[in-house]
């Protein structure tokens, strides 16, 4: 399994570590807070990197390609 396939995994089982959808699937957070967060600037390090992967993902409608992700590896 390479880098990029590890990197997706690892997004499908992430969760929000905080504030209003804290412990909710990033794939799972609303559509306009991930755009709130575009428009304000995501957080720094691996979770704004994360969340600007939700957004350009939802933005071309490929949410489900994470929760298939998901489905097909479980979080051990």
């Amino acid at each position: 399994m390479d880098k990029n396939q590890q990197q997706l995994i690892k997004l499908a089982h992430t969760k929000m570590p905080f504030g209003k959808y804290e412990g909710r699937f990033l794939i799972d957070l609303p559509e306009y807070y991930i755009v709130w967060y575009h428009n304000k600037g995501f957080p720094k390090g691996e979770l704004g990197q994360q969340m600007q992967l939700i957004y350009e993902l939802k933005l071309n409608g490929l949410e489900e390609l994470i929760r298939n992700i998901k489905r097909q590896y479980p979080k051990p």
